[in-house]
């Protein structure tokens, strides 16, 4: 297992640590949100480095690049899940920008299913819309867990950038799968 992705596994080991910390949330408990932003605050730096030294020590692998989806998704999905559904938080994300988000995200996990089977290819090109996307969608945790009174201006930003990212996946997909028709 290459460095890169021994980083990218840290940030599924932190997913615990973050829900504890949240799930065991209470007013009287507020350290804990504190101790969950931290939590997110190095599973996002993780982020950011696995893909630096995937570069940088020239570590990029197909099954990094896979396990770096997977690490994203499965701490992403679960800090919307839990910041839309725990009440005795003092912001919470509204259920409607968490179903949206992660609608886009089982929408491009399910693209990547499918293009792999009619293709026997693995297909996963990030464009800078997801890109930006994701990254709004940490500072949209960030922001509840500040408990940022404007969060609201925020999680709308990902709505949309989810929306547009989610809409070019697709179409990048659904081109690809016909050219990949036209030249078998």
């Amino acid at each position: 297992m290459t460095l890169a992705n021994k980083i990218t596994s840290i940030r599924i080991m932190l997913t615990p640590f973050f829900i504890l910390a949240l799930i065991n949330y209470s007013p009287q408990k507020d350290f804990l949100r504190f101790i969950a932003l931290g939590i997110f605050a190095v599973s996002a730096f993780t982020d950011f480095l696995d893909g630096y030294v995937a570069r940088r020590f020239n570590q990029e692998t197909a099954s990094g690049r896979v396990l770096d989806v997977v690490a994203d998704k499965i701490f992403l999905i679960t800090a919307f899940v839990l910041l839309s559904l725990l009440l005795k938080l003092p912001l919470n994300v509204p259920v409607w920008v968490a179903v949206v988000i992660i609608g886009r995200d089982a929408v491009v996990i399910l693209s990547i299913f499918i293009f792999h089977i009619i293709t026997k290819r693995l297909y996963i090109l990030p464009d800078i819309t997801g890109k930006l996307s994701i990254a709004v969608e940490m500072l949209v945790i960030i922001a509840v867990l500040l408990n940022f009174k404007h969060s609201f201006v925020i999680w709308n930003l990902a709505v949309a950038l989810a929306c547009l990212s989610g809409i070019k996946y697709l179409v990048s997909g659904i081109r690809l799968v016909k050219k990949e028709k036209v030249s078998a």
